[in-house]
């Protein structure tokens, strides 16, 4: 039984999914439980909320790189799986963050601690990164915080 709700809703979707037959949606949530179950059986633990969180907002920025390949590549056939697979998932993760919000969480961290150079910018990761998994893309947090400290 999954300890994560997240996790039980994901089942929950792809059982209504298999009842409406819904071949190309039940292939993306196959996919999502199956990484699920790897990660459990491998590090033998039960994913909670947190993780569930960090491995879906892993699987969308893996398929955002894909995506960008194939479209660079003009396979838009295959980019436009990638977008439907990206749709999909995002489905799960929380609604993502203003523009405003993500500057209000970034400057209040460096406040909290104390950054004041670009050589804290781990203790203040650190402190964002819970705030924001799968609510913003770590590379635009990382870019704001940058010009934020630099």
């Amino acid at each position: 039984m999954p300890a994560s709700e997240l996790q039980k809703r994901i089942n929950d979707t792809l059982k209504t999914a298999m009842r409406a037959r819904e071949k190309a949606r039940v292939a993306v949530l196959r996919l999502v439980t199956s990484e699920f179950k790897r990660i459990e059986v491998d590090e033998r633990i039960e994913l909670d909320d947190a993780r569930v969180l960090a491995v879906l907002d892993k699987m969308v920025k893996q398929r955002r790189d894909s995506e960008q390949q194939y479209r660079e590549a003009g396979r838009d056939d295959l980019a436009d799986q990638e977008r439907f697979e990206i749709d999909t998932i995002q489905e799960f993760l929380p609604q993502p963050l203003s523009d405003a919000e993500l500057d209000q969480l970034v400057a209040d961290a460096i406040a909290q601690t104390g950054a004041s150079s670009m050589k804290e910018m781990g203790a203040v990761m650190g402190v964002l990164k819970p705030q924001v998994q799968g609510r913003a893309d770590m590379a635009d947090v990382s870019k704001r915080l940058k010009a934020k400290l630099g």
